[in-house]
């Protein structure tokens, strides 16, 4: 899922043309000289419930605790750790989990950081920073740095963790979040395998539109609209925010239509999600735009990495893409039928066996 903003916007005077996502770059960004804004918070530490408020249902068979741990750049982060019952004294293997981008541990990355565990992993899924119940302000920004960094210090806490072995942690980013697992990867070598679900580049989508559609002087037009629009921000003392994600007016993209199913309904919808008809800072693309996470694939290996996408998903050039960029060894696995969204909840088809074995071989 990847922002765009036609216009800034007040969480009250939320409107969108979802087809414009399509037009990501050039004329899909504009820096209205009167803003409106959300109201930050202090966002040092978020407020965590202690309610059980995921999108799937809690197993039994796993042990779930709230924990928190800070990134590098001193922001605190949420996460949900997730034990198989029973196992107690030992050291396991571990998965850090993430995505997708604009998503919370509630949703996907939870349930396949639950799933993980009760196949006998410790799994971490957590809230990136500025977003969720983790810290970091203003609300609702992305950083291809720094949440790459947030995946490492996922990584720090796990390998302090009494429950775990740290030479044997596994990272698995999701849609979005995949772009972000392969580049933590490549420059953390601590990590022993990686693996993505329905993976996003999102440097690429943001900087070259969908299907690398996007001319230079689209992308010049966007970038002098960006820049123009930290003077309005500045001026203003707080970030505009884009239109509500995920809202439809008729006559969008299938795939538009798949994530409004996912976000917008009880199937995935949460309150805190960004995917869930809030909204990104106006000037999130800014970072994105010359930060290519995809550089450095090959410096994964001799680590192995597994590429996991649909079928029928619109997103699948993406990983075809870092496959054929990646270093062996690797493996690209094409769920049959299965669309972008479906890799986000539909247990039938996420191939949690063949995950199971891969971190159980490269994890041992």
């Amino acid at each position: 899922m990847i922002p765009n903003f036609p216009e800034p916007r007040t969480r009250q005077s939320a409107s969108l043309d979802r087809r414009g996502l399509m037009k990501l770059t050039g004329a899909g960004v504009t820096a209205a000289a009167a803003a409106a804004l959300l109201p930050t918070s202090n966002a040092k530490a978020q407020t965590m419930t202690s309610e059980w408020d995921k999108v799937f249902p809690r197993d039994e068979a796993v042990d779930h605790q709230k924990v928190t741990f800070t990134n590098r750049y001193g922001i605190t982060l949420s996460g949900d750790l997730y034990r198989p019952k029973g196992r107690d004294g030992e050291r396991l293997a571990a998965l850090a989990v993430g995505g997708p981008f604009g998503a919370v541990k509630e949703q996907s990355s939870g349930l396949y950081a639950q799933t993980m565990a009760a196949r006998g992993f410790v799994a971490l899924a957590f809230d990136p920073s500025f977003t969720g119940e983790s810290g970091g302000e203003p609300r609702n920004v992305g950083s291809p740095d720094i949440n790459t960094e947030d995946f490492m210090a996922a990584v720090d806490f796990l390998g302090l963790h009494p429950s775990v072995d740290q030479e044997r942690i596994g990272v698995i980013g999701i849609c979005g979040w995949g772009g972000m697992a392969l580049n933590a990867v490549a420059a953390d070598k601590r990590v022993k395998a990686v693996a993505t679900s329905t993976m996003y580049d999102m440097s690429r989508v943001m900087s070259r539109g969908y299907n690398d559609s996007v001319t230079d002087a689209q992308r010049a037009q966007t970038l002098e609209q960006l820049s123009r629009q930290r003077w309005v921000d500045a001026r203003n003392g707080a970030p505009a925010y884009g239109p509500a994600a995920n809202t439809l007016k008729g006559d969008e993209p299938q795939f538009l239509v798949d994530y409004h199913a996912y976000y917008m309904t009880p199937r995935g919808y949460h309150a805190r999600a960004v995917n869930s008809g809030n909204a990104w800072t106006v000037t999130t693309p800014l970072s994105f735009m010359n930060f290519p996470l995809m550089t450095h694939i090959a410096e994964i290996s001799p680590r192995p990495i597994l590429l996991i996408h649909g079928e029928n998903a619109h997103s699948r050039y993406f990983s075809e893409t870092a496959y054929a960029a990646a270093a062996e060894p690797k493996e690209l696995v094409i769920i049959p039928g299965a669309s972008h969204v479906d890799l986000y909840d539909r247990v039938d088809l996420i191939p949690f066996d063949r995950l199971t074995r891969f971190f159980e071989e490269h994890l041992a």
